[in-house]
């Protein structure tokens, strides 16, 4: 009778089991979805790795991480963008991304005057929350509803902020490459750490851009500022060093930085588009005076047309290659260049080429004319074009490029004597219909004849003494002119007179 009894004891027992096993498979594989894998960075330089259900608060945080700091839950302060965390907020309203990072500090002792007696009481906090008036939601939660400008707020209600949340705007240059929502974060100046409260939120770019406008408390124990010994009436000062970190992406450590875009804001004001007048959510608000306000779009499209007629300006006081205000505003120049990643990929390589040639040709370079090339030169200083004649002065060699010699005054073929007038075909769209547009970076890569002209330019090199048109087909780099009259000796690397050095270095290339 007892055997019976057992075996559908164990039989009973089994089905449990296996129910129970389905039921935590389940919630393994809805656990792993949901639950934020995140790392605890403590003052004494270790580094916790936690996970953390999105519904739990910080006080069930700091139940976790006391034990493997070896310190009760009372003694830990959570810090995370420049804010300590109240025990009772959320993590989920904390806005964080999988594999952000956290800070756990010890809470400091607190001291406090015995009016009996001159000596001081040192007694532990409690509870965090409880004794410090700075714990809050994180920085990153309370300025994402701004757009750094104390004008929009001033002309929302708060209903309406928290219906329109503005967001930050930033260029992540990898792994995203694009432009997209960035969060703001912040830490020591001095050890880059983001153990730190800030003592006053941001109020405007400035604050954010700018070095030393926001100090902050710093709770590294190895800060070169607490280390600094001074006195009673004394105290280092350490600012706040403010990033941006995009949003799109998992974390990839405190260095993990993003380029903020401050041009690119909310249109909490409803402001229409200078250009095609429509009201849009994110715009561009131009540096000018009166802050002139663009749709993406038309952005895009005033820096295309821009681009392609090779009007874009170079900014004399930075150095950038950029465009101004398109209502002609003074002083409008973007000084950020790289809001320009809202083109394309193909048009950003061709605004960077352009800068780039713009450079070498104002610092009194010149850009080599052989086709597909374009390589920029740097001709020699005043000082080593003195020791040369007017011969040498005039040649020039396209090095790290094509290796293409020219001269410098006409831009063909190296020769000798005197330039020949040159026909230039200068492309200019003023004749083509005001219905066809064509792009003027195609244009030349479309005309019929000179298609055979770009061949014969890159297959073929002019004679140094009569300029006639060589083609080498085979053989040395030692060519003689086939010229009635002329039969000069040369070298095809070098473009000039046949000699024993020649011979030695590059006969057969």
């Amino acid at each position: 009778m007892s055997f019976w009894f057992n075996l559908v004891k164990d039989a009973f027992l089994g089905m449990l089991h296996l129910l129970w096993f389905g039921t935590n498979l389940r919630f393994g594989q809805r656990r792993i979805s949901n639950y934020l894998n995140i790392y605890v960075k403590t003052n004494t330089g270790n580094t916790l790795s936690v996970e953390l259900n999105p519904k739990w608060d910080i006080k069930n945080l700091k139940e976790i991480v006391a034990p493997k700091m070896g310190m009760a839950p009372e003694d830990i302060k959570i810090i995370f963008a420049g804010k300590e965390l109240h025990n009772s907020i959320i993590i989920e309203e904390c806005d964080l991304g999988q594999q952000s990072v956290l800070h756990a500090v010890k809470t400091p002792l607190k001291k406090f005057k015995n009016h009996d007696t001159s000596d001081s009481i040192e007694e532990c906090t409690s509870e965090t929350s409880d004794w410090n008036n700075s714990g809050s939601k994180p920085m990153n939660e309370t300025l994402t509803d701004l757009s750094l400008d104390s004008s929009d707020q001033q002309c929302l209600s708060q209903e309406e902020q928290e219906e329109n949340r503005a967001h930050f705007y930033i260029y992540c240059s990898g792994p995203c490459k694009t432009v997209t929502v960035g969060k703001l974060r912040v830490k020591c100046a001095k050890c880059n750490s983001g153990a730190v409260t800030v003592d006053r939120d941001p109020q405007c770019w400035s604050d954010v851009l700018e070095p030393n406008r926001i100090t902050v408390h710093c709770e590294n124990d190895f800060c070169p500022a607490s280390s600094i010994v001074l006195s009673e009436e004394e105290f280092e000062i350490t600012y706040a060093h403010f990033y941006f970190k995009c949003a799109k992406h998992a974390s990839l450590g405190e260095d993990d930085e993003a380029i903020p875009l401050p041009l690119i804001r909310a249109n909490l004001r409803n402001v229409p588009c200078l250009a095609c007048t429509d009201i849009r959510e994110i715009v561009l608000i131009f540096p000018c005076e009166a802050g002139h306000v663009t749709c993406l779009d038309c952005f895009c499209d005033y820096c295309t047309v821009r681009l392609r007629e090779r009007q874009f300006e170079f900014d004399t006081d930075k150095g950038y290659y950029t465009v101004p205000c398109p209502a002609g505003c003074p002083n409008s120049f973007i000084s950020e260049i790289h809001h320009f990643h809202l083109l394309s990929a193909e048009l950003y390589e061709t605004y960077q080429r352009f800068g780039t040639e713009e450079y070498v040709l104002r610092a009194g370079g010149l850009l080599c004319p052989m086709p597909d090339c374009g390589m920029g030169i740097i001709p020699p200083t005043d000082e080593e074009q003195a020791k040369k004649d007017d011969e040498q002065r005039r040649r020039i060699q396209c090095i790290g490029g094509c290796g293409y010699v020219f001269c410098r005054i006409c831009l063909q073929g190296y020769h000798t004597g005197k330039c020949e007038l040159q026909s230039s075909d200068i492309f200019t769209s003023a004749s083509s219909p005001r219905n066809y547009l064509v792009d003027p970076l195609k244009a030349k890569d479309a005309k019929w004849d000179e298609a055979s002209k770009k061949i014969i330019q890159i297959s073929t090199k002019p004679c140094p003494m009569c300029r006639t048109p060589t083609e080498r087909d085979g053989g040395c780099m030692h060519m003689v002119c086939m010229r009635a009259g002329c039969g000069y000796h040369w070298c095809w690397v070098c473009q000039m007179q046949w000699t024993r050095e020649c011979m030695a270095n590059h006969w057969f290339g």
